[in-house]
């Protein structure tokens, strides 16, 4: 990808986007992944009893991430394994404070309570939403606890929001979000002051919870837009970057044509009423299922919630 993003037309960034090569020997690369982290005591195939330590899904996004060399996947999935151990991953989701978790999802990607055209949850961030008192009240987080926040919802994102998805999408598995980054009206000296705090969350994303980035739509993209990506082109891997796409001034053709207009907010050409500072609008699809949204954290297991809050 060169320095600076080319414009796309929605028919190029439509192309792009929904173009995603499928390996043909991927099952007989997901067994010998498996075969290998067994081996080295980093897996539990499932028994009579018990559900086996990860699931399919989670284990393919580490073979897609290192294109389906098993030797490579079973590295970052052992650094991964070692990093939640390191992070006390599992009880820090488990006892992670309600009010907290919502309160935080303020200062990053939000689920709109919808999905794409193939189920996928879309997200949106809004850069301007964090306005000069938002963002000082960020800074006013111990770093540990801002990292633990965005260990919270990345974990409430695969979770549960990803296995409900994946629960409507049946048989296809859902591993993945669709997500909407828009620049409208956010300053140079914003986008430097939130770099670092940017950056911490990309880079974990990208080592912790690979493959979850379908596709990132930027809308709305200012005139200074180069020099962001010049800062930010670093933090991801090359398999990230090809998955980021400008949709310029009217994203509302390329948007419709990955969601349908019902389930696309208003302020990108679509019909539904919904702004970043709002919870999930869930579809009613959703709705029969869980209801409305929950609080705090949650797991999605057999085609129900389960509160897991300790």
């Amino acid at each position: 990808m060169p320095d600076t993003l080319p414009h796309s037309t929605p028919e190029e960034s439509v192309a792009a986007i929904t173009s995603t090569p499928v390996s043909d020997d991927r099952g007989q690369s997901l067994e010998a992944f498996k075969a290998k982290l067994r081996n080295a005591g980093l897996y539990q195939p499932a028994s009579d009893d018990t559900a086996a330590s990860h699931d399919d899904i989670t284990l393919l996004r580490f073979l897609r991430a290192r294109r389906y060399d098993v030797d490579k996947a079973q590295k970052q999935f052992s650094d991964t394994e070692a990093w939640r151990k390191q992070h006390n991953v599992d009880e820090l989701f488990r006892t992670f404070e309600a009010n907290e978790m919502e309160s935080a999802r303020r200062f990053y990607p939000r689920w709109t309570g919808r999905r794409d055209k193939t189920g996928l949850p879309v997200y949106v961030y809004r850069l301007a939403s964090l306005d000069a008192p938002l963002r000082k009240e960020l800074e006013s987080v111990p770093s540990v606890r801002r990292y633990q926040r965005i260990v919270a919802l990345y974990e409430a994102m695969t979770r549960f929001v990803l296995p409900l998805c994946s629960h409507l999408a049946a048989p296809t598995p859902v591993s993945s979000v669709t997500t909407i980054i828009d620049l409208e009206q956010v300053s140079l000296s914003a986008m430097w002051s939130l770099r670092s705090h940017l950056q911490v969350a990309s880079t974990m994303a990208t080592a912790n919870y690979p493959e979850t980035l379908n596709t990132i739509a930027i809308v709305n993209s200012p005139s200074f837009f180069p020099t962001i990506w010049n800062w930010i082109k670093t933090w991801f891997d090359e398999g990230t970057r090809n998955k980021i796409h400008i949709l310029g001034k009217d994203p509302g053709p390329t948007l419709r044509s990955l969601i349908n207009e019902k389930d696309i907010p208003q302020s990108y050409g679509g019909q539904l009423p919904w702004k970043f500072e709002d919870d999930p609008d869930l579809d009613d699809t959703i709705k029969k299922i869980i209801g409305k949204m929950p609080k705090g954290p949650v797991l999605f297991v057999d085609g129900s919630t389960v509160n897991v809050l300790g």
